[in-house]
């Protein structure tokens, strides 16, 4: 029984599965967008975000721990250069799954991962470094702030129309 078991084997043993993620992320990191089966890229994700989170902060420790998952010095190297650069101020969800299809061959489920980023067909910033801007989970306050000053502005021409036509009568 696999009650709660939240990891997807892949159908393959521990070792060969850690290797399949290792090289599947080293190849997002080089090549930015690769394609793969779907289950592939949902494994992928879980194993590939966090290590994209721990390049945000560019120091020895969090080298050697990316480079523990990994084993690739080029892909670190990538990884904690442009690529940081670029995830510098999103909060998360470097990745994007997009569905191909089916394979031909055995009928497998197809899919896109590309680091969003690097696309530059939804990117509206191609390239730029966004800044942290400091998020709230109360959006309130600052709607209302802005409501308010649109609002006054209305009231005013509404009772200068008000006038004018007293005015005209």
């Amino acid at each position: 029984m696999r009650h709660g078991d939240k990891i997807n084997n892949l159908g393959r043993t521990a070792s060969h599965r850690k290797a399949l993620l290792k090289n599947l992320a080293c190849e997002l990191i080089n090549h930015k967008r690769i394609t793969t089966t779907l289950a592939k890229a949902k494994a992928l994700r879980t194993f590939i975000e966090p290590l994209i989170t721990k390049s945000k902060d560019n120091t020895t420790h969090q080298r050697r721990v990316v480079f523990s998952y990994l084993q690739n010095k080029e892909a670190v190297t990538e990884l904690f250069g442009p690529i940081a650069e670029k995830v510098g101020g999103r909060p998360g969800g470097y990745t994007r799954i997009i569905k191909l299809g089916i394979r031909v061959g055995d009928n497998a489920e197809t899919a896109m991962i590309e680091l969003v980023d690097y696309n530059e067909i939804y990117g509206k910033g191609k390239g730029e470094v966004k800044e942290a801007a400091k998020k709230t989970r109360r959006g309130g306050s600052r709607k209302k702030a802005a409501g308010e000053e649109a609002a006054a502005p209305a009231e005013e021409t509404a009772s200068e129309e008000k006038s004018a036509k007293k005015a005209a009568k």
